[in-house]
C-alpha cells in the first residue's frame, strides 16, 4: 500500500525540528530511543540533519553555534501556503518574526515567530506534496501549545491560521482542541502557574510508541529525565520525558478507535 500525498490544509502542524548543542550526542540518543536515522539536510542555519524512520522524514536536528548558550526545545511547524503571507499575518496580529521568511534549499520556504505570549512555533510553505501521517512508532502524532492563560494566545491563532476550537468530552480541564475543515489538528492546554517559571510557553511535540513505560525507562537509560510518570488521558497512555540536553517531549500509546 502506498501513501497518499497532499499539500497540507494551512495551519495543519507539518514538522518538528530541534536546535542542540551537541548534535552528535542528540543523535546517538534519538537513534537508540526511536531508531531513527539521519541524512544531511538544509545547511542555511547551520549544521543540521533530517531523522528518518521507515524510509521517511520526520523530524530535524540542527546545532547551535557554540557561542549561543540557549536552552532546547523542540518547535512546531504550522503549514502555510505562502510563507511571507503568514509572516504579515504574525505581525499584524501581535506575534513576532524572528528568521526569515527564506528558502530551504528545494524543500519549501520557512521562518521562525512567536506567538504574542512568547511560545515559539515554525511556518513551513512545502514545495511538494508529502505522504500523510502513519501514526507510526517514533513519528509526530500530536502537537500541543501549553501556555498559562489560553483565551488571548487562542484568538491569534485562529486570526493567523484559522483555527475553530473546541472543548471535546473527556479532555483536560484549560484544554481546546483547534480543528480546520472539522479535523483536529492541535490543541492549547492552559496550565496555569503549572507552566515552569524559568521557562515561557512552548510547543510539546508528542511522539508515538509502542509502550510508554519502556520508553520512559529507556529515555532515563541514555541519560534523559522523566517530567510526568505515564499516566492515561484522553489521546492515550502518555508520558512527558526530556532528553539529556533537555529538550521536552511527549510519547504516547494512543487509544484504539
Amino acid at each position: 500500500m502506498t501513501q497518499a500525498a497532499t499539500r497540507r490544509t494551512p495551519g495543519t502542524p507539518c514538522w518538528t525540528s530541534l536546535m542542540v548543542h551537541s548534535l552528535a550526542a542528540t543523535q546517538d540518543f534519538y537513534h537508540s530511543l526511536f531508531g531513527w536515522e539521519f541524512t544531511p539536510g538544509p545547511q542555511q542555519l547551520g549544521a543540521y540533519v533530517r531523522a528518518v524512520q521507515g524510509g521517511r522524514p520526520v523530524a530535524g536536528l540542527s546545532e547551535l553555534p557554540p557561542e549561543r548558550h540557549l536552552p532546547v526545545a523542540w518547535t512546531t511547524y504550522l503549514a502555510s501556503d505562502d510563507a511571507d503571507e503568514t509572516a504579515e499575518m504574525i505581525r499584524a496580529c501581535g506575534g513576532t518574526v524572528a528568521v526569515g521568511p527564506l528558502d530551504a534549499d528545494e524543500a519549501g520556504r520557512m521562518l521562525i515567530a512567536a506567538d504574542p505570549e512568547g511560545a515559539v512555533f515554525g511556518v513551513w510553505q512545502e514545495s511538494t506534496y508529502t505522504a500523510e501521517e502513519t501514526g507510526a512508532p517514533g513519528t509526530p502524532v500530536w502537537h500541543e501549545l501549553l501556555t498559562r492563560e489560553g483565551t488571548g494566545v487562542h484568538k491569534f491563532y485562529r486570526m493567523v491560521f484559522g483555527y475553530q476550537a473546541e472543548t471535546a468530552a473527556g479532555e483536560e480541564p484549560g484544554c481546546r482542541t483547534l480543528h480546520l475543515d472539522g479535523r483536529p489538528v492541535c490543541a492549547i492546554q492552559s496550565v496555569g502557574d503549572a507552566l515552569p517559571r524559568d521557562r515561557g510557553p512552548y510547543w510539546m511535540t508528542h511522539f508515538a510508541v509502542d509502550d510508554v513505560d519502556d520508553t520512559v525507562r529507556r529515555v532515563t537509560e541514555l541519560g534523559g529525565q522523566v517530567v510526568r510518570p505515564p499516566s492515561q488521558g484522553a489521546t492515550g497512555h502518555r508520558a512527558t520525558v526530556r532528553d539529556p540536553e533537555g529538550a521536552a517531549f511527549t510519547v504516547v500509546r494512543r487509544a484504539e478507535g
